[in-house]
């Protein structure tokens, strides 16, 4: 019984190496984004700065140092390629090793404002909000109603076909992107949302085997007393199972919203028009465009990521219980 508190000590410890392990590589994005350029890089022989930092200056824009436990202020360098230091009003000649440049902790927001101005944020975010609430809306009506053929109707083949629908998830998404591309151009949706939206309505595999192990849990006296009142099937999907399928409804919609935002593959492939552009394919183009602009870059990538990370959090009791509950019945 003594090695029990041991064993959930280092367990815990070790998740939260873990977390914070994972965590590293936001953290060092948001520090990024709120740093000035000139310190974005270390200098050779200088350790990562995690703090947004930056030199302190004089009121004419000498950089301040310390040299002998005393501030001095840097004057540059003289023809020997030696710094000269102004210590009370007297200047003294010394080199890069014997004083340290003095720094404060400053956050550099006009990266974000830097960001905004080149990307149309708010023509892009529209854009992804539009395709992500749509394709959440298709997913959800198409994926239920499959799964619920699956799950609460006998016909014949209906496993077979289940497992014919289960069949398509092996099959690589990239494998079929040509043929795919090569179908919507001779319908003529490329350049237009209809490939980013359309196949949402047309059910997804994953969803429909996550919602159909949800539906099986359901108690079948519940439809069956539904039938004895006369009610329809689509009656009994509408007002028994999605009301009681809450949980796994918001999974499925969490995970489709969360794919959609960061999906750059699609639009890349299907959008041509810059104006049709999402955050993710807006964002691969302004690191194209302003590679060297490094704080920006961070900053619109800080502004696309939290909200995922708010939505998830807001709705982690709910995404937990649906996944937990999608297993309890095969």
């Amino acid at each position: 019984m003594a090695t029990r508190p041991v064993y959930r000590l280092f367990a815990h410890a070790m998740l939260i190496a873990a977390s914070l392990l994972f965590l590293a590589p936001f953290a060092w994005m948001v520090s990024t984004s709120l740093k000035h350029e000139s310190r974005i890089f270390s200098k050779p022989g200088e350790p990562p700065q995690w703090i947004p930092r930056t030199d302190r200056i004089d009121a004419n824009g000498n950089q301040l140092v310390t040299y002998q436990d005393q501030t001095a202020v840097n004057l540059g360098r003289n023809e020997d390629g030696r710094y000269i230091l102004d210590l009370d009003g007297s200047q003294v000649s010394a080199s890069g090793e014997e004083f340290v440049v003095q720094q404060e902790i400053e956050l550099h927001w006009e990266n974000y404002a830097e960001a905004f101005r080149i990307i149309d944020f708010p023509r892009n975010l529209r854009n992804t909000l539009f395709v992500c609430f749509t394709v959440v809306i298709g997913t959800v009506l198409s994926c239920s109603l499959v799964a619920y053929s699956f799950s609460r109707i006998e016909w014949p083949g209906r496993d077979l076909c289940f497992i014919l629908v289960l069949a398509t998830m092996m099959l690589p998404y990239q494998v079929m992107l040509i043929p795919l591309f090569v179908l919507y151009k001779n319908l003529g949706w490329t350049g237009t949302f209809k490939p980013l939206i359309v196949p949402a309505f047309l059910g997804t595999p994953f969803y429909i085997f996550l919602l159909r192990q949800f539906f099986m849990g359901i108690p079948q006296d519940l439809s069956a007393a539904a039938r004895i009142d006369g009610c329809s099937e689509f009656g009994i999907y509408a007002r028994i199972i999605m009301p009681l399928s809450k949980p796994a409804l918001a999974t499925t919609a969490l995970f489709m919203f969360l794919f959609q935002w960061g999906d750059f593959l699609n639009p890349l492939v299907f959008l041509q028009d810059d104006r049709q552009y999402t955050l993710a394919l807006a964002l691969q183009q302004f690191q194209s465009q302003h590679e060297s602009l490094w704080g920006p870059l961070m900053a619109m990538s800080t502004v696309i990521t939290v909200p995922v990370i708010l939505l998830f959090f807001l709705t982690q009791r709910t995404f937990i219980q649906g996944i937990t509950l999608t297993g309890l019945k095969g």
